[in-house]
């Protein structure tokens, strides 16, 4: 017979399990909501509900949970766009069109940042990441561009006829647009047409995005 005294390890790994990632959530949510220099380790441990060394326990310091967050966040992102691409290359024998290689690019952030999507705590930490994050999230938007590179490959098999040069530059102003696309900075943009550019509807702000940067690859 079990004695009810001994914890089971199986027990353990998965209370271990638990209160990591609600650490991980919580600190998602504080950081993306608040900052990352406002948000400290007692603020978070105290909104998981947890102890207060739980975050190094786990993760070793904040800044490194900062990277586990950025570094998973992102690698869910591009796995969906690769996912996308890779839909568009099989429905068109391997060579699909600008628009629905921009729209891999495109529709996942996008889709993210609805305000009815619960994964918008995960694009506004993102965001952060870009201008607050710390040197190693730097390191990685400076140099790590292999999720880029297939994007761009599409690119020159859709248009062997633009130099390659010119084909990495406009890809550079359509990821322009991912980065100041915003359901937050839409306000502004109300008020300056005068109430003419509201627009709640996912794919109809898709289809706009990709209206224009198709259209930068057409010359």
């Amino acid at each position: 017979m079990n004695d009810p005294l001994i914890q089971d390890p199986a027990d353990n790994e998965e209370a271990q399990a638990a209160t990591k990632a609600a650490v991980f959530n919580a600190a998602e949510r504080l950081f993306a909501l608040h900052g990352f220099q406002n948000v400290s380790v007692r603020d978070i441990t105290a909104e998981a509900g947890v102890n207060l060394a739980s975050v190094n326990y786990h993760f070793g310091s904040k800044d490194a949970l900062l990277f586990e967050i950025f570094r998973r966040r992102t690698s869910e992102l591009n796995r969906e766009r690769a996912r996308l691409l890779h839909e568009a290359g099989a429905r068109h024998d391997g060579k699909p069109p600008v628009r629905e290689i921009l729209a891999a690019y495109f529709a996942p952030p996008l889709r993210w940042a609805s305000p009815d999507n619960d994964r918008r705590i995960s694009v506004q930490f993102i965001i952060r990441a870009r201008s607050e994050g710390t040197e190693d999230m730097r390191e990685v938007l400076r140099n790590d561009v292999s999720h880029l590179a297939r994007f761009a490959d599409a690119l020159m098999a859709a248009r062997p006829d633009l130099a390659k040069e010119d084909v990495y530059w406009r890809l550079h102003f359509c990821l322009g647009m991912v980065h100041n696309n915003r359901f937050a900075e839409f306000d502004r943009l109300h008020h300056l047409s005068g109430g003419l550019t509201r627009e709640a509807d996912v794919d109809a702000l898709l289809k706009r995005m990709l209206d224009f940067a198709e259209a930068g690859f057409v010359a």
